[in-house]
Formats: structure tokens, sequence, C-alpha cells
């Protein structure tokens, strides 16, 4: 297996992407820590509430009780600004709407970095990758370059979004192709807690779910990888 290059980390700005609520905990949280501590802005962008992540609770109830766990995850990260599209859960498009929407964002946020969850088929472990997050994921990418072209979305002018090229490095988590790490060991705990504060969503899966622990142990694990950290999250990322 080829060595991973270490993320740089010679910028101030970033701007996470995500389709749910608890997506961005699922790893790329404990990096957040490990940057906000750093000094860096960090802000979240959801594409819905995860309304219709809960079986047995109405997505008109499920949709605030996610909203509020997604900020206070993101607080325990050191991430004050958590914004949210309110597209509908489960069944978000990739198309020029959603582009539209992440472009404006990308304008209004002017970050370093953007990252995001996989917009491939399949996870880094194999498996299938859900359609929501195929959809941003993908999306995402495309923003980046729409954000930076005044002649796409030229509402957004009209909005006094002004273009923004000064995205340089947009990375994905959960890729089955990563090219570069971030060791997160220094601040695995405060991915842990950032994902425990979606209690009622983890309650809802389940005894037989793994613990948010668990979970991160497997994500971030070195995998016996002499090059990596204790515990490293992997990204697919490409400089812009």
């Amino acid at each position: 297996m080829a060595t991973l290059e270490t993320f740089p980390e010679d910028w101030q700005t970033a701007l996470c992407v995500a389709a749910h609520p608890d997506d961005l905990e699922y790893g790329i949280a404990a990096a957040v820590a490990r940057w906000t501590a750093q000094g860096k802005t960090v802000t979240y962008l959801l594409a819905t509430r995860g309304e219709a992540g809960i079986d047995g609770m109405h997505p008109d109830e499920a949709a605030p009780v996610r909203e509020q766990e997604e900020r206070e995850g993101a607080a325990v990260v050191g991430v004050d600004a958590v914004e949210f599209l309110g597209l509908t859960d489960g069944t978000v498009e990739y198309g020029l709407p959603l582009r539209r929407a992440l472009a404006g964002e990308i304008r209004r946020r002017r970050p370093d970095v953007v990252l995001a969850g996989t917009y491939r088929e399949t996870f880094a472990g194999g498996g299938l990758n859900q359609a929501d997050h195929r959809a941003v994921g993908l999306a995402t990418l495309d923003a980046c370059a729409d954000a930076g072209n005044r002649w796409i979305f030229t509402d957004l002018l009209d909005a006094g979004l002004e273009p923004w090229s000064g995205v340089r490095w947009l990375a994905f988590a959960g890729s089955p192709e990563p090219s570069h790490a971030v060791d997160v060991s220094d601040t695995f705990e405060s991915g842990v807690a950032s994902l425990e504060a979606h209690r009622r969503y983890l309650d809802a899966l389940g005894p037989e779910y793994p613990t948010p622990r668990r979970l991160l142990e497997m994500i971030l694990g070195s995998q016996d990888d002499p090059e990596l950290g204790e515990h490293t999250l992997r990204l697919e990322a490409h400089q812009r």
C-alpha cells in the first residue's frame, strides 16, 4: 500500500459539507478538533436536517432534534457556525440547484479548504455509499469550481456573492482511494465526544450498533500501518 501524504495545514479556513447530521462526526470531526485547536476557523454546512434518520420518530419531530445534536457535536470540536440547506432527507438530488446552493455558501464563507464525505459508490471498507452522500459529495466537487466562475449562477452576483477561487484543497473522507492522512491521535477523544452528542439518533440504532468509540476506532485505526498515527483520518485530497 502506498504511503499516504500528510495533509497540509498551512491554511486558515475550512468549510465542511455533509448530507446529514452525524456524517461529519464519523472521522472528520476529530480532524476539525485538531485544526480549531491550531486557531483555524471551520464551519459546517448540512444539506438536510436528518429528519428521515430515526425510524420511530416522525420527521417533524426528528428534524429539530437532529439539528440540535449536530450543533452540540460541532461545539465539542470548536465549530460555532453550523448551517442547514433544509433539503429533504433521503431524496437529495445531484443537479444545478444543489451546486448553486453549495457554490453560494463557498462564496460566502471563502474557505481555503473544503471537506466532504466521499461521492464514490463504495466506502473505503467496501460498504455501499448512500444516495444523499453521493449527491452531496459530487455537487461539492463541482461547486468549488462553480464558486470561482462569475458566469455560472449569475444570480449569486445579484445577491452580493462575488466569485471565490481561493479553495486550495478539496478533500473527501471515507474514500476507497485515499491519498492523504491527518494524525488525529491527540484529538480522538474529542471526535468520540462529538459523535456521542448525537444521542437520540444513536439510541434509535439499537444496542447491537457499535458504540461511538468503537466506530471511530474502526474508521480511524492505523490498521497496523507503521507510517500512520494511532488514529488517522484518511482523505482523498485534491489540490486546486
